[in-house]
C-alpha cells in the first residue's frame, strides 16, 4: 500500500505550470495539489459522458495516470487545466465506445421525447428541499441531452471554462461550441433553468471521501508503475 507524500506548506498557492515543472523535477508529491485541484472538474465532464459515479471515477484516476505518465509532453501551449480535461473527456469518451460495443441498446438512450425530462421520478433521500428538488430537475434536463451538447453545457456552464477551452479540449472550433450551447438552451427549455434555483456550478458534487479516494488510488498505481519500471517515470 503506497503512502502519500506529505506536501509542502505554502505549496497549494503555487500556479499549475510551476507545480508541474517540481513534479517533472521529482517532487511526486506535488501532483496531489493538480489532482485535488481538478477533482471536481474530471468527475464532472467524466460523469455527464458516461452517466455513470462508478465509470467516472475509474475514468478520473486513468486520466491522472495518464497526465502523470507524460507530464512531460505537456507543452504549455494551451492552460494546464484543458491539457487535463482533455485527457479525461478522451478516457471518458473512449470507456463509452468500448462499452456501446458490449451494449447496444446505450447508444439509443438520448434518443426519446425530450418531455422525458419532465416526467414525474421517484424522489431521492436528498431531495427535501425546493433548491435541492430544482436542481435535480436539471441534472434531468442536461442527461437527457445528446452526448455532445451535453459535454458543452457543462464545460461551459457547469465549469464556467472559455468558449476558446471549450473548443480546444472537445477538439472543436469556437463557432461549433457556441452553435451547441444554442441547441442545448433550446432543448432544455428557458422555463426549465428558471426553476432551477442557485448557480449551476453546484451540480454534479465531487465530495471530500471520494476526492481522497481517487487521490490514494491514483499514487499507488503511480507508485506501482514506478515499482515495475527500471527507470522512473518522471524525471
Amino acid at each position: 500500500m503506497a503512502t502519500i507524500p506529505a506536501i509542502q506548506p505554502g505549496a497549494q498557492e503555487l500556479q499549475d505550470e510551476e507545480v508541474v515543472r517540481r513534479v517533472l523535477a521529482g517532487e511526486t508529491a506535488m501532483f496531489e495539489i493538480l489532482m485535488r485541484r481538478y477533482n471536481q472538474r474530471l468527475y464532472r465532464v467524466a460523469r455527464v459522458i458516461l452517466r455513470n459515479d462508478g465509470e467516472a471515477e475509474d475514468v478520473m484516476q486513468d486520466a491522472y495516470v495518464r497526465a502523470y505518465q507524460h507530464l512531460d509532453q505537456f507543452a504549455g501551449k494551451a492552460a494546464f487545466a484543458t491539457w487535463l480535461t482533455r485527457i479525461a473527456v478522451h478516457e471518458a469518451l473512449a470507456r463509452k465506445r468500448r462499452r456501446e460495443r458490449l451494449d447496444e441498446l446505450d447508444a439509443l438512450a438520448v434518443n426519446g421525447d425530450s418531455m422525458s425530462i419532465l416526467k414525474s421520478s421517484a424522489p431521492s433521500p436528498e431531495a427535501n428541499t425546493a433548491q435541492t428538488q430544482a436542481r435535480q430537475l436539471l441534472e434531468e434536463a442536461i442527461e437527457a441531452l445528446p452526448e455532445a451538447y451535453r459535454t458543452v453545457v457543462v464545460l461551459r456552464e457547469v465549469e464556467e471554462m472559455s468558449v476558446a477551452d471549450t473548443a480546444e479540449t472537445l477538439g472543436v472550433n469556437e463557432g461549433v461550441v457556441k452553435t451547441r450551447l444554442h441547441r442545448a438552451h433550446a432543448m432544455l427549455r428557458k422555463e426549465l433553468l428558471q426553476r432551477a434555483q442557485g448557480r449551476a456550478t453546484d451540480l454534479y458534487q465531487f465530495h471530500a471521501v471520494r476526492c481522497d479516494r481517487v487521490v490514494k488510488a491514483v499514487f499507488e498505481r503511480v507508485a506501482e508503475l514506478q515499482a515495475g519500471s527500471a527507470e522512473p517515470t518522471v524525471n
